[in-house]
């Protein structure tokens, strides 16, 4: 029966719904991993990212959003990877909670903000049904999880968004949508093409879709 299953499905493409979104042992253990990763991405990112944000800013107000798409990478990279309901925002929320432990100047508004940012990039990915992985969907993830990022700025904090001008909301959304769409969404699914060809992702469809394009 399984044979049969296998001969008639794609290489890559669990055979049913259930079988695609159950999660295995080792979708944990990654996700652990990869959110790992990504949360010292992100405390790098924080200095740098932080400087580019200000600089930005300073220029346009607002404009220091396209700085942001490198803290939206982490749901991009784990939907991308797991292809599993909820990778996105476990990977977002781990990397959100490594970098703020290893300490930043955001404290605790590091782990909200990547709860939000990961359920953005979760809805792109259930919205394909968890079953469309291309760049074009990376690149919605990303702007879905820039979408978050923008309503959540828009109401936290002593001095939230909505305060600010009409003009300052446009351009921040803007800016924040090209930079998800690029940073996160472009360059996370450039990521996970070059760890599937080192042969790290062999037990994930990610890695059996490089090697058949190999």
């Amino acid at each position: 029966m399984h044979a049969s299953t296998s001969a008639s499905t794609p290489v890559g493409a669990p055979s049913s719904t259930t079988r695609t979104l159950r999660w295995r042992v080792v979708d944990i253990v990654v996700a652990a991993v990869l959110g790992v990763a990504i949360g010292l991405v992100f405390w790098a990112w924080n200095t740098v990212g932080y400087a580019w944000f200000t600089a930005m800013d300073a220029l346009t107000p607002g404009l220091g959003g396209l700085a942001v798409g490198i803290w939206l990478i982490g749901g991009v990279i784990g939907g991308l990877v797991i292809r599993k309901p909820g990778a996105a925002l476990l990977v977002e929320v781990i990397a959100a909670i490594v970098s703020m432990l290893i300490g930043n100047v955001w404290g605790v508004s590091t782990l909200l903000s990547g709860i939000v940012q990961g359920l953005g990039a979760e809805l792109v990915f259930a919205l394909f049904l968890y079953r469309r992985f291309t760049l074009p969907v990376a690149m919605l993830a990303g702007v879905g999880a820039a979408a978050g990022a923008w309503v959540f700025e828009l109401f936290y904090g002593s001095s939230p968004n909505i305060l600010k001008t009409l003009e300052f909301n446009t351009i921040y959304l803007v800016s924040l949508v090209v930079s998800g769409a690029l940073l996160a969404g472009v360059v996370g699914w450039l990521a996970v093409r070059a760890l599937a060809a080192t042969g790290a992702l062999s037990r994930f469809a990610a890695g059996r879709e490089a090697r058949r394009e190999v």
